[in-house]
């Protein structure tokens, strides 16, 4: 297994980020991607990506079988969203590791919500989704949506050993569209996904 950068890195931090001009777009608009509401917020940031990104979700889902969609669930996280999920988690960890340092916790944390800082979320250049049938049911992936590392033993992770073959065979299907159309993936949620071009 190739090492895994997390967000929480200094080498992420250092990448030089401009600012692309891509407006955001509501990606209920069209009826072309299936929405989840699950992540619905008070202002209804969550259906709102970078164009760029969307034009991406729409190649990918048109290199999907017959009776197998996206499933958007959450793009655009408002900058004081991202602190609140990202604190939110640290404190879990705070709580069940009292002896790890800041910087530690500020890691470990990184391995499931980016830190408030450098978050794609809050640029609209990532995506939480998953796979569901023609009737809008999940497919199975290994774990819930957004489980994270402690809760699913690690099965979050993209690359986990310890799904199904059926779960795996999802996840293989879901990178698959999403690299070919120009995504990549955070290693830590198979259900997460940002934009390649992070300098457009």
């Amino acid at each position: 297994m190739t090492e895994i950068v997390l967000m929480s890195d200094p080498r992420v931090a250092a990448v030089p980020v401009a600012e692309s001009g891509e407006g955001l777009v509501d990606v209920r608009r069209g009826g072309s991607l299936l929405v989840d509401a699950r992540k619905q917020d008070p202002a209804d940031a969550f259906a709102y990506l970078r164009s760029g990104v969307h034009e991406r979700l729409l190649k990918a889902q048109a290199l999907l079988p017959d009776g197998v969609r996206l499933l958007f669930v959450e793009g655009y996280r408002p900058p004081a969203l991202q602190r609140e999920y990202f604190e939110e988690y640290a404190g879990q960890l705070r709580a069940a590791h009292p002896g790890w340092s800041a910087e530690r916790i500020h890691s470990a944390a990184s391995r499931y919500v980016s830190p408030p800082d450098i978050a794609p979320h809050s640029a609209g250049a990532a995506v939480d989704l998953t796979l569901a049938d023609a009737d809008g049911r999940e497919l199975d992936l290994g774990t819930r949506m957004n489980a994270d590392p402690e809760e699913s033993d690690g099965a979050c992770y993209t690359h986990a050993a310890n799904i199904g073959e059926e779960a795996r065979a999802n996840r293989e299907r879901l990178g698959a569209v999403l690299t070919a159309a120009g995504l990549v993936n955070y290693p830590t949620e198979w259900c997460s996904r940002s934009s390649s071009c992070v300098q457009e």
